[in-house]
């Protein structure tokens, strides 16, 4: 547990403040459907969320051109719906502006490129919260490396103890707990608790409002 408070709150993104499991889904039926004819089941494609198209769409081909077109098929789909499937859980906007108003440095890790964290934001109502997004746009190494969560402590030139990061996938846990910061697992996941648990979060969130007593530990 942190021996400190807690100046710093970093969050992932999808299936953390944006309810965006079912998009997701959606965009990869249809992209496997369009490229090979079928699909896996959707446990294939949870196992990989939190990290980026390119690096999940090479478990089926490692044909270079073949992964852009399946990235090309995807984000068009997933474009088209994404307004009317995409929303910030219950209580998400409400806990992040509180942590804002507390003082508390803010920002998003996530793996999909910025133009999306971008859309998404504005379709949770989240926009203009946060000091700093760091994208897959941004790194070499995504997530579940420690790269992007320690260019976050960078840019909000903060310390790794004094930070936590919030996510929903074991990438997010092991991304966060590599670069030295504490971590919380939110449990409105696709993923199973016991899968999160093999990497010991700090702090089990099972509610939004538990969000903002991170930052009063």
């Amino acid at each position: 547990m942190p021996t400190q408070p807690l100046t710093t709150v970093l969050f992932d993104l999808d299936g953390t403040l944006l309810d965006s499991t079912e998009l997701i889904l959606s965009s990869y039926r249809h992209t496997l459907r369009s490229h090979r004819g079928e699909v896996p089941p959707d446990e294939v494609w949870i196992e990989g969320l939190g990290t980026p198209l390119r690096v999940q769409f090479r478990r089926f081909t490692d044909d270079p051109n073949e992964i852009d077109a399946m990235v090309a098929t995807y984000r068009d789909h997933n474009l088209a719906h994404h307004d009317a499937m995409v929303s910030a859980f219950p209580g998400i906007a409400e806990a992040v502006r509180q942590l804002m108003e507390r003082g508390v440095k803010l920002g998003i890790v996530t793996s999909k490129n910025r133009s999306s964290t971008i859309r998404g934001l504005q379709s949770g109502s989240l926009d203009n919260l946060f000091e700093v997004l760091v994208t897959a746009d941004d790194v070499e190494s995504p997530k579940p490396d420690p790269e992007p969560v320690r260019l976050a402590l960078e840019q909000l030139d903060t310390e790794a103890e004094e930070t936590v990061f919030v996510g929903d996938s074991p990438h997010d846990l092991v991304a966060g707990r590599a670069a030295g910061v504490a971590t919380a697992a939110v449990l409105w996941t696709p993923f199973r608790r016991e899968q999160l648990a093999l990497h010991r979060p700090d702090y089990w969130i099972e509610n939004p409002a538990q969000l903002v007593e991170l930052a009063s530990t």
